[in-house]
């Protein structure tokens, strides 16, 4: 560890407070929320000169960047999918910011540039999101988005002739794309924002769904659906493969969805019948087999089920089971070919079926082994198709599927300048507080001495009922070649065991995933993979508020902390852009007894002053718009005021990027070797390798 302590920018206070049921709790920055004041960005310019300058002094940032850029460059490849004759997949040269679009006339044809977004900005922020051909290729809609914002255009090419057509569609938020034929599509939508100024943290209310006919201007779309005795929900809209039935997802938050659906061939159907009420479970229409419909659903299944259903008969009485609740957690099912396909998490690797449409399983796809695999399904007449297999030393790698024989062959394979037999993933299971059985990934090089002197980096999420499995990264390759260990725990409040594991580790239930976490750190200490003084934590987004409750709670513990773009304010997360969708998760603080609990694990107001806290590297981004850049604001300048030691309380603040998505791959690069250098340095790493210095200036890649 570095042992200066930094002098911070002076942040002025003021004597703001809110009294939450009799509670007065003081909010002294509360102007950082004001994220397009000149004085915020004032303090963000001198914030990012400190941190700046404290990374430039690290000896060995030039030789992490150097190997960082040399393990990125590499050509990779997306799954094909299948448009018709054609195939469309997106293609990384190496250092390229964006991905670009190619498409390719059979599996013998020569790949052509479609889209290339790297031609759309200077600086590679602009990135493409959405993508849908219309039913005969006519032509082909993408969604675009600008320095990681939400808000998205969608655009229009004919296909046929590779020209841009005048349609734009605006203030497009969490849709999809979904064409009826080659005339028109369906999109979720809002009203334009109020104030420009305000949009990146202005709440978003009242989506939509409306029909673009090709050729029309925004101002004559179609309104489909709208609720507006409920402005706080999402409502996304999609066809049938058959484009039978118009399907609406409606959620009020980021747990529990209600289904509609109208039948298009219907003469009679007026509007939409609703097939799954209510916002107590989990479901998705997964397809339909003539009038009725393929649901994937945890009611009365936590670990989700298969069934179909008549939608002019929905009680759940009249369900019939195709595919019964498994000991593994159901996670995807995709229709192709005339048959299911059905990914299951086993111990959070995939475990892939084939199954006939009416259930009945023919065999177990082969995979390399434990890992992530995903894309499967393809159009009903289609008889293969791709898919991609991953682990944290296996580099995504395209194998291609035919559906008949049930075999996987190689298609696409990246080639990277490491020996990934030099190391070895193997998963342990550990006791959390109470009792708990967790598992967790463990990857390092192979024969690592585990004599408590290992640099070790714990990562997690635990929330959403999201699910982490093995995926691969180049830049935790950086990490592991230096004798660094990285570690992944599946804590509760994911989904790899199903809606029980999930609702462990929400609402009051929150603290079981911080109980989980921290008995990780405290496992790999005990057998003796690692020690405090060695030991760093990572996690984004709602892995950010893992974090910041963590090192509040258990400073001693860390070494190192890095909360990206994490929700750290739990008593107003809710009051900005989207975040209302996460109180079905996390709580509201608009509630007593839900602001008690939040209050009490609350990062933001869990620091005390004079406390030693872990040598701490904020992530955020000026155009982050799901998570706001005022959590990492307050939390940074809470933290400079209330550490107790010499251990660094810094925050890097990207300039024109988002909460993560479309992420140029030099910023990528840049944030990565900022993010170890950081933690190198304070949990006594070095680095060892004899890398190549880069030439001329080694902070930046553009």
């Amino acid at each position: 560890m570095m042992p200066q302590r930094l002098t911070y920018p002076a942040t002025k206070k003021n004597d703001h407070a809110d009294n939450y049921f009799g509670t007065t709790i003081a909010d002294p920055y509360r102007w950082l929320e004001n994220d397009h004041a000149a004085d915020t960005a004032a303090w963000v310019k001198a914030q990012n000169a400190i941190t700046d300058a404290y990374l430039d002094q690290i000896p060995f940032r030039g030789r992490i960047l150097s190997r960082l850029v040399e393990l990125s460059d590499y050509p990779r490849e997306s799954a094909a999918r299948r448009a018709g004759r054609w195939l469309f997949f997106s293609r990384n040269s190496g250092l390229q910011n964006q991905a670009v679009l190619y498409v390719q006339d059979g599996a013998e044809g020569k790949a052509e540039v479609l889209i290339d977004p790297n031609q759309l900005s200077e600086d590679g922020t602009i990135a493409i999101q959405a993508t849908a051909f219309s039913k005969n290729q006519r032509y082909f809609a993408y969604s675009v988005a600008a320095s990681g914002s939400d808000w998205q255009e969608i655009l229009v090419l004919d296909f046929q002739r590779r020209e841009l057509l005048a349609d734009r569609i605006e203030h497009v938020k969490f849709s999809g794309i979904s064409w009826a034929g080659d005339d028109g599509f369906y999109y979720s939508g809002y009203e334009q924002p109020r104030d420009e100024k305000t949009k990146f943290s202005a709440v978003s209310t009242h989506q939509r769904v409306y029909y673009h006919r090709i050729g029309t201007a925004q101002t004559e779309d179609l309104l489909i659906y709208e609720d507006r005795d409920h402005p706080l929900r999402y409502v996304d809209a999609s066809l049938t493969e058959d484009e039978r039935f118009l399907v609406l997802h409606i959620a009020e938050g980021t747990d529990g969805t209600e289904i509609r659906v109208r039948d298009l061939q219907d003469p009679h159907s007026s509007g939409f019948r609703t097939v799954v009420a209510g916002f107590d479970t989990n479901a998705a229409i997964i397809g339909n087999v003539g009038d009725k419909l393929i649901l994937q659903t945890n009611a009365a299944a936590p670990r989700f089920r298969v069934v179909l259903m008549d939608p002019r008969k929905p009680d759940t009485a009249d369900w019939s089971t195709l595919i019964p609740e498994a000991t593994e957690t159901l996670t995807d099912v995709a229709t192709g070919g005339g048959k299911l396909f059905v990914s299951y998490l086993k111990d959070a690797s995939t475990l892939v079926q084939q199954h006939r449409l009416d259930g009945t399983l023919e065999h177990q796809i082969s995979l390399p082994g434990p890992g992530t695999a995903a894309g499967f399904g393809c159009r009903a007449h289609e008889d293969y198709f791709f898919y991609t297999f991953t682990s944290f030393t296996y580099p995504a790698t395209v194998f291609r599927y035919d559906i008949a024989t049930g075999l996987s062959a190689l298609y696409k394979s990246p080639e990277l300048r490491f020996d990934p037999e030099a190391f070895e993933t193997k998963q342990v299971f550990y006791p959390s507080k109470d009792g708990t059985l967790v598992p967790m990934f463990i990857t390092g090089k192979k024969g690592i001495e585990l004599d408590g002197n290992n640099p070790t980096m714990l990562y997690a999420y635990g929330g959403f009922n999201i699910n982490l499995t093995p995926a691969f990264s180049s830049s935790n390759i950086v990490w592991l070649e230096q004798g660094g260990i990285y570690c992944v725990a599946n804590l509760r409040g994911g989904g790899e065991y199903g809606e029980d594991w999930h609702q462990a580790g929400m609402l009051d239930r929150k603290q079981n995933v911080f109980d989980d976490f921290i008995a990780a750190a405290e496992y790999l200490i005990a057998e003796k993979y690692t020690r405090p003084e060695k030991l760093a934590i990572r996690g984004g987004s709602n892995g950010g508020l893992l974090v910041g409750a963590c090192m509040t709670q258990r400073p001693e513990l860390f070494a190192a902390a890095i909360p990206q773009v994490g929700v750290l304010d739990m008593l107003r997360y809710h009051k900005f852009t989207v975040g209302w969708g996460w109180v079905v998760e996390y709580g509201s603080s608009d509630t007593e007894a839900q602001f008690r609990y939040l209050l009490s694990y609350s990062p933001l107001h869990n620091l005390r002053s004079g406390t030693c806290y872990p040598a701490t590297l904020i992530t955020t981004a000026d155009h982050d718009d799901r998570v706001v850049p005022a959590h990492s604001f307050k939390f940074a300048a809470a933290l400079q005021e209330a550490q107790g030691c010499a251990a660094p309380a810094l925050i890097r603040i990207d300039i024109r990027a988002g909460h993560g998505a479309g992420k140029p791959t030099a910023k990528l690069i840049d944030e990565m070797a900022d993010i170890w250098s950081f933690v190198w340095a304070n949990t006594g790493g070095i680095v060892v390798q004899p890398l190549q210095e880069p030439p001329g200036n080694t902070k930046s890649l553009h």
